[in-house]
């Protein structure tokens, strides 16, 4: 069966497949965007929490990579789950989970509370990004992925270009407490959404798949496979060198603008703003739509991937330019730089999960790379915390952060290769 009868089953089932599928697009965008409120209002409290708590530079460094230990500890399992339970069950669950993590963040007496929070918002958010990959491939073609993938990638940019001055104002308003206690609102909201309007397709196969592939796309494929396969680590190392920088800008940017370029906080939360402004756009309309049109006119998609994701990748060197930078220009115009081109690979690296993996293991795939992801959301706030507290400077951390990225270019040349699918497993008759 072609590719477009197999879209026409699912049309038969829910209506128009264009807006449907469209739809869903942008509901998964809804969520990413909800969530990266939530992971943001931390980044932009340092002083709050520093005057509430008396915490230091690498305390407040662990903090914020509080999040990211359970959300590591839980990616394998959640994909599991995924692909056994499906996107829309996991997805009710974890999307009421993370609004509970936000409250309890806005009530805690203690900084142990604050911590425990951070680590309930790190599960109830683990299968975010493996689910929307997921939902990417069971409802879009391979011909408009790398689009509908920049909805919700996109949306990690925005929310931070979006949450900082916004909940950095708030906060600066009504105090740290109340500004947890917005964006908890604001997830419980998304969590009736979700639950309302998102179903996973009838038939549970990557969209667009022959329908000779379709006994092999409901096989399980063992973990231990994947994890020995040089494309899945490729892939792994590679994203986890962009969520190393992305991670580093997400949580600390506000304070090294306000501290090293001497500004105050209000500044520093709207200066913060435009580099992700820069990123959403990069991710949007290079990394997703001229990816995917250039792929329509003929281009070989493999070559078209590959050259937006290594360029892009390398592009966020550009961090080294801020290392040295004394002005507000000269510092946003280099974050911009770094953050738009890792943006701009960011769609091609979440689409890839459905372009190589074997049978029915996106899923699986999916939170292979961002168990990779989440150990560098550990390490960049922690290890950027220490270097700052001992170095009083930024130089040190970008320097670090610049080269885990040529580590990460060399394994998308040299592991990743060609984004096609890997091999399945051999079964036994």
């Amino acid at each position: 069966m072609p590719a477009d009868s197999a879209q026409g089953e699912i049309a038969e089932s829910v209506g128009n497949p264009n807006r449907r599928r469209w739809t869903i697009a942008v509901l998964l965008g809804l969520g990413v965007l909800v969530n990266y409120f939530d992971r943001v209002n931390l980044s932009v409290s340092h002083d709050a929490l520093f005057a509430a708590f008396g915490i230091s530079d690498f305390t407040f460094g662990l903090l914020l990579g509080a999040y990211n230990w359970t959300y590591a500890l839980c990616q394998l399992p959640s994909g599991i789950l995924l692909d056994r339970f499906g996107v829309r069950r996991v997805g009710c669950v974890s999307t009421f989970l993370w609004s509970l993590a936000s409250f309890g963040a806005a009530i805690t007496p203690g900084l142990g509370g604050f911590f425990a929070a951070r680590f309930l918002l790190g599960v109830g958010e683990a299968p975010s990004f493996p689910a929307s990959a997921k939902a990417v491939g069971y409802w879009f073609p391979p011909r408009e992925r790398s689009l509908a993938t920049s909805f919700f990638d996109g949306a990690a940019k925005l929310g931070p270009a979006i949450g900082v001055p916004v909940i950095g104002l708030l906060l600066l308003r009504v105090g740290w407490r109340l500004s947890f206690a917005a964006t908890g609102v604001a997830s419980l909201l998304y969590s009736l959404l979700f639950w309302g309007i998102y179903h996973d397709p009838p038939h549970k196969q990557l969209a667009g798949a022959p329908a000779e592939d379709a006994q092999h796309a409901a096989r399980h494929v063992p973990l231990g496979y994947l994890l020995r396969r040089r494309k899945v680590i490729g892939l792994a190392v590679g994203f986890g060198s962009y969520n190393y920088v992305f991670y580093l800008l997400l949580t600390w940017l506000p304070v090294y603008l306000s501290r090293t370029l001497h500004i105050d906080l209000a500044h520093s939360f709207l200066y913060t703003g435009i580099p992700w402004l820069f990123a959403t756009a990069a991710d949007l309309f290079v990394g997703g739509w001229m990816v995917d049109a250039l792929i329509r006119h003929g281009w070989s998609a493999n070559v078209v991937r590959r050259t937006v994701l290594i360029s892009g990748t390398a592009l966020g060197l550009g961090i080294l330019g801020a290392a040295g930078a004394h002005t507000v220009i000269h510092a946003v115009f280099w974050i911009s730089v770094s953050i738009g081109g890792l943006s701009a690979a960011a769609p091609v690296g979440w689409s890839a999960p459905s372009l190589i993996a074997p049978g029915d293991s996106v899923g699986s795939v999916g939170a292979i790379m961002n168990t990779s992801n989440q150990i560098s959301g550990i390490c960049a706030p922690a290890v950027t915390g220490y270097l700052v507290g001992i170095r009083h400077s930024f130089r040190a951390a970008f320097f670090v952060a610049a080269a885990y990225l040529v580590v990460g270019i060399a394994s998308y040349i040299f592991l990743l290769g060609e984004i096609r699918p890997i091999a399945e497993p051999e079964y036994s008759a």
